[in-house]
């Protein structure tokens, strides 16, 4: 049954695409991930922006094919998936329940960088810290070698 695209809100297309999850981290979905960063409607067509987590992710073309997949199974007829490169994807467009996720899925989750500096790449850098263990939460760890 197909679905008239004008009658469907940007809050249904949003909902549907946390049904998208990352074919990485399963338990993570794709806008609390901050990888979604627009959805717009115009006339009958869907317009879903998307930013990599990094410009080489290998998950990309699966993700949009399960962006596609959904949106066509929701009856979405006429829409097209944007990847944009314009903007650097930070940690900082992950929601805090994404946070919370991953630290449960056994990832240290990133703090917030900061986001204040003008230079982005300083200020990732200004924000290093010590990240805590995630199952101990332990901040006197150090890699294995």
């Amino acid at each position: 049954m197909k679905q008239k695209t004008e009658l469907i809100s940007q809050d249904k297309i949003w909902s549907w695409l946390e049904e998208v999850t990352d074919p990485e981290i399963p338990v993570l979905n794709v806008v609390e991930m901050g990888i979604v960063r627009d959805v717009k409607i115009d006339e009958d067509q869907v317009t879903v922006k998307i930013t990599p987590t990094y410009s080489g992710c290998p998950a990309m073309n699966a993700i949009e094919m399960a962006i596609h997949q959904t949106l066509k199974k929701k009856g979405i007829g006429s829409f097209k998936i944007l990847t944009d490169y314009k903007e650097t994807w930070t940690t900082d467009w992950m929601t805090d329940e994404a946070k919370l996720k991953l630290k449960e899925y056994g990832i240290a989750p990133p703090d917030k960088t900061d986001a204040d500096s003008e230079d982005y790449l300083i200020g990732l850098k200004n924000s290093q810290k010590v990240v805590p263990c995630p199952y101990c939460e332990s901040t006197e760890t150090e890699a294995s070698k």
